[in-house]
């Protein structure tokens, strides 16, 4: 039996409202609000800078009983990039990096996808990053499903994908003294996803 939200209820405490859904095949808007990609890279060897994508839109076609047959497209703003050091943000935007004037975004087409566990589906699909593409799989937890307070029906996913930055043509560096460089190669780039079906 689901929950309902009384009179004085915060629409916005979700928890408070919600309740799980057995069938969330549909078409699907990602809720930039409620959604952050993250990025996560070694520096000088000794350290981890942590930052995010602030823009960016998506869409997804779920179909539970042929998850074959589902579909995600995402774009990235790449000038959204914030690692919260405005000097590194603008490096990470220039061509060393990013090169966000000429490639203003980062996609995801899929190709494929699989259910490998009740809850857990591996994305296959193409990354275009400045102007290379290549194929990627990422492994997306279902982390939860409800009707919201106003009334959408509302799906969670989280994954996370490894890249060597070098493969997409971002090779910049610089070598340590004591060995070693400044910026990994190896990035992690975190997805906590929320999506709203739409009509």
């Amino acid at each position: 039996m689901g929950k309902h939200r009384a009179p004085d209820a915060d629409p916005t405490d979700f928890d408070a409202a919600t309740t799980a859904l057995a069938d969330v095949t549909g078409d699907y808007e990602v809720d930039a609000a409620h959604t952050r990609i993250g990025i996560r890279a070694r520096h000088a060897m000794v350290t981890t800078v942590r930052g995010a994508f602030t823009e960016f839109a998506g869409t997804a076609h779920l179909d539970v009983a042929k998850p074959a047959a589902s579909s995600v497209t995402l774009r990235i703003r790449t000038e959204s990039i914030d690692t919260g050091q405005p000097d590194r943000d603008a490096h990470l935007r220039s061509a060393d990096f990013l090169d966000v004037t000429t490639f203003p975004e980062i996609v995801f087409v899929s190709t494929g996808v699989e259910q490998i566990e009740d809850d857990v589906y591996t994305v296959a699909g193409d990354l275009t990053i400045r102007d290379t593409t290549r194929p990627v799989a990422v492994d997306f937890t279902l982390t939860g499903s409800a009707k919201d307070p106003f009334g959408n029906t509302r799906v969670g996913f989280e994954g996370a994908l490894a890249i060597r930055r070098s493969e997409w043509g971002l090779t910049w560096n610089t070598p340590l003294d004591t060995g070693g460089v400044l910026v990994s190669d190896r990035i992690q780039v975190e997805f906590d996803v929320s999506a709203v079906r739409v009509a």
